[in-house]
């Protein structure tokens, strides 16, 4: 399947060429999981959905998924929690070309199974700058997840640094690949060919030859992911979690200083909620929703994407609805017959849908959106293809996809139990188009087809984010934010807990508050992160 709208990233969960390219990938890999961006599949709105059926199956070669989490677990051994990490000068990725001489890399070791913190290993991939500051300002590291499930911290810290440079006074800046992402053995499910050739299944089936597609397309993504092997049973956020505090041991720190984004609020929770009494200072950007579900992530996505389209035709002075029902109609043709492009690719309707979510991350992407929109209506296709493909992280010469859709694939597909049928999915279409005219049909197929058969089963229906007796976590929302939107924020911080949660709210456009353009937002969040002076609960910024 190709990648939805929900995730981002990105997180942003968030892709385009290096530099320029990487404000783009972030803002789609900062989604998280699920339709086109960056939610986890288990952030989201509210919903009363039906119980969705689980469908079953092992983890191929593995032991099965982590312990709940309230399960004790046997401790590290020294050889991990003592570890001593070879900074070393940083090589170019596939994602991205080497940073600069201020940037450092390494590799920590971390249990595959916490379980038998004995047994194997895999390699965890770090990056950070130091501290520029004296040594007696320095606060300790701050590490950060930008989203997904699938971005890469090691790619995307280095491009996004300079809006860092304040906290980097007085923090190392440390990024790292989550396990199963990237440089950190990262999840492959298929080739190029085979990824490109997926691009022509359609995402909102109408006939029956259709959903068969649809679906068997997502079992042979879900078959593709076993050469994984065991690893695929072990990518779970709990289990990032727990290595997120293996990595503040081995940097030397007594509590954990973070910043998440999207996706990143998610794995920030967990980990409160598994460690309060190692909660240092803990920001949560573009907020996924802890209290809902599947469907309830994908009904918020819908409606959250909907809002910012509709914003976007406001700011052009067209009516929101009359805006929608053009766009509607061009997705239809685009079923019918999809549109030549520059090159020998055809845009479909599934492409154009991604790209024309893609451009809702960001407020300064809407001239953009405003050309491609009035290029397909005469007949190009090119401009909303290469937004698709910046999404899906397709090399424009190579042709070369990124992996970070597998991953988020994997991970949110071991962290969610729901499953839910073709059946389930029909019964709510009709509630997602009233929530989005545009995305609706594409946010709710998402559902049935994301995890459809998978290989492992999930672990959850809500992660739990409860962490009571904790130091207070800076909760951000942005009311205008399509892939996480607002209502989580509050969620988030009423679930981590009285005393606990504190929402600051920033009355803005696009995926994420904190360098986004407010200086109220920034001041905030720097003034907690560098000084410890967490603003008041329902602060709000305009």
């Amino acid at each position: 399947m190709a990648p939805q709208v929900s995730r981002a990233r990105a997180g942003a969960r968030t892709r385009a060429g290096k530099g320029v390219r990487a404000r783009a990938l972030a803002a789609a890999v900062v989604l998280t999981t699920g339709l086109l961006a960056g939610c986890s599949s288990s952030g989201g709105g509210g919903g009363d959905d039906p119980k969705p059926s689980s469908s079953g199956g092992g983890s191929p070669g593995s032991a099965g998924p982590t312990p709940p989490r309230d399960t004790a677990l046997p401790p590290l051994p020294s050889s991990l929690t003592s570890q001593r990490l070879g900074w070393g000068r940083c090589k170019a990725t596939a994602g991205a070309p080497a940073p600069g001489s201020d940037w450092q890399c390494a590799t920590l070791k971390a249990p595959l199974d916490y379980a038998k913190p004995d047994g194997t290993t895999l390699d965890l991939a770090l990056i950070r700058a130091k501290a520029r500051g004296d040594d007696g300002a320095r606060i300790g590291s701050l590490l950060f997840n930008f989203g997904g499930p699938g971005g890469s911290g090691v790619d995307l810290l280095p491009a996004f640094a300079p809006q860092y440079a304040k906290l980097r006074e007085r923090y190392d800046l440390v990024g790292f690949d989550p396990r199963g992402v990237s440089a950190s053995e990262g999840v492959r499910c298929r080739s190029d060919k085979a990824t490109q050739a997926a691009e022509s299944v359609d995402l909102t089936p109408d006939t029956a030859a259709e959903e068969a597609a649809y679906l068997k397309d997502a079992v042979a993504f879900g078959k593709g992911c076993t050469k994984a092997g065991e690893l695929l049973g072990h990518v779970s956020t709990v289990e990032a979690a727990r290595d997120l505090d293996l990595m503040r041991q081995t940097l030397g720190d007594d509590e954990l200083h973070y910043m998440g984004v999207s996706y990143g609020t998610e794995l920030g929770g967990i980990y409160a909620h598994l460690f309060p009494d190692k909660v240092g200072r803990l920001v949560l950007d573009a907020v996924v929703d802890p209290t809902a579900g599947r469907v309830g992530q994908a009904e918020n996505q819908a409606r959250g994407f909907q809002r910012a389209l509709d914003n976007y035709f406001t700011s052009r002075g067209k009516d929101p609805k009359e805006g929608s029902r053009e766009i509607t109609a061009l997705l239809k043709r685009l079923d019918a017959k999809p549109l030549p492009t520059a090159g020998r690719r055809l845009l479909n309707e599934s492409l154009a849908t991604t790209g024309i979510a893609v451009t809702l991350y960001s407020k300064a992407s809407w001239p953009t959106l405003t050309r491609a929109l009035q290029a397909a209506q005469d007949g190009d296709g090119t401009p909303l293809l290469a937004l698709a493909d910046s999404y899906n992280d397709r090399d424009p010469n190579s042709g070369h996809y990124g992996t970070a859709s597998h991953s988020q694939r994997a991970i949110s597909c071991l962290d969610d139990k729901a499953r839910p049928t073709v059946a389930q999915t029909k019964a709510r279409l009709a509630k997602f188009r009233d929530l989005s005219p545009v995305f609706g049909a594409y946010m709710g197929w998402d559902t049935a087809g994301w995890c459809h058969d998978w290989p492992v089963p999930g672990q959850w229906d809500d992660p739990d984010v409860r962490a009571p007796g904790a130091a207070p976590v800076l909760v951000v929302g942005n009311t205008g934010d399509p892939a996480t939107p607002y209502e989580g924020a509050r969620r988030m911080a009423d679930e981590l807990g009285k005393g606990v949660g504190v929402e600051l709210t920033w009355k803005g456009e696009g995926h994420g508050a904190y360098g986004s353009g407010s200086s109220c937002v920034d001041s905030a969040v720097n003034t907690y992160l560098l000084e410890g002076r967490i603003p008041r609960d329902g602060k709000v910024c305009s």
